[in-house]
């Protein structure tokens, strides 16, 4: 309930910017970015597209403004957690599966991975924003992470940045599977499920002793 005083309009105003992001995030994902019209946007947002530019100059800018307020907080979230946990390294990790699992299961972050991957050649500022924003630093959280792993004796030596890609690339194949031959009738995975069986595999062979019984 709105306090009283407080005109409709304004409280709807202070909403656009998430309305249209959340819009173009299953645009992108859907129609990928060259395809993208801001009229497609403004229609899933039920706003007109001179609303748009109110609070964006440029498509690319919504594209930023995706990856900042529909994908960052998630995995700000998961780094938070890594950089704060002094649990052991099996428990971080399966609790960075599980945030990363209900983001693939809960948002249109797919289908975006596949445009950035498909389009970056034509527009690689997508994929530098990608990198940039999201990618080196979850990397560089989990391969922190890994060293501190090392240095207390629970993981084997080696190059955690290694490590750390060996962890992520089982479900960056799963949802490139999803969103380019699931769609044409090839057997899905279920990618939470394949994550954890990859977790506890990659823990197999890295842990310096076996884990206690779960």
């Amino acid at each position: 309930m709105l306090p009283v005083g407080e005109p409709k309009f304004k409280r709807r105003k202070a909403e656009r910017p998430d309305e249209i992001v959340a819009a173009a995030f299953e645009i992108f994902s859907e129609k990928g970015f060259a395809a993208a019209r801001l009229d497609d946007i403004a229609a899933r947002a039920g706003v007109s597209k001179g609303a748009i530019y109110l609070y964006f100059a440029t498509k690319e800018d919504i594209f930023r403004a995706v990856i900042e307020m529909g994908v960052a907080p998630n995995l700000g979230l998961m780094r938070a957690n890594i950089a704060a946990n002094s649990d052991s390294f099996p428990n971080l990790l399966r609790g960075a599966i599980g945030v990363i699992s209900q983001m693939i299961d809960t948002t249109p972050i797919g289908g975006v991975v596949k445009m950035v991957i498909g389009e970056s050649r034509n527009f690689p500022e997508l994929a530098r924003a990608w990198h940039d924003t999201l990618v080196r630093p979850a990397l560089g959280a989990m391969s922190m992470a890994i060293a501190a792993g090392q240095a207390r004796g629970e993981l084997r030596p080696g190059d955690p940045r290694q490590y750390a890609m060996s962890l992520i690339s089982p479900i960056l194949v799963g949802v490139i599977w999803r969103e380019t031959f699931t769609p044409v009738g090839a057997e899905p995975f279920d990618i939470p499920s394949l994550a954890r069986q990859h977790a506890d595999l990659w823990l197999r062979g890295m842990l310096t002793e076996p884990e206690a019984s779960k």
